[in-house]
């Protein structure tokens, strides 16, 4: 019995620690404006609106600037949020 409780416990805590964190974000560029709305994929170390800010910052290139975190979720969030995404849903 005692083997089974383990067992089911480490499958519980293996489930945990594989959900996928993402983020919605907005982003600006100069010379021309522009704007863009993007959804991005983040380490679980990054899982809250503080922590991504710096790890999507380091991961925009092309000249675009982080603007605001917007929102953090799982991946169930992610088809609501694709269409709007556009070019921009898991590009960086």
């Amino acid at each position: 019995m005692k083997q089974l409780l383990l067992s089911l416990a480490l499958a519980g805590l293996a489930t945990t620690a594989n959900a996928t964190c993402y983020a919605d974000y907005k982003a600006t560029m100069d010379n021309p404006l522009r704007l863009h709305y993007g959804v991005i994929e983040l380490p679980d170390s990054a899982c809250s609106v503080g922590a991504a800010a710096p790890v999507i910052a380091g991961r925009l290139s092309g000249g675009w600037q982080l603007l605001e975190v917007m929102s953090v979720f799982d991946e169930t969030g992610l088809a609501s949020r694709r269409d709007r995404a556009g070019q921009y849903y898991l590009r960086f």
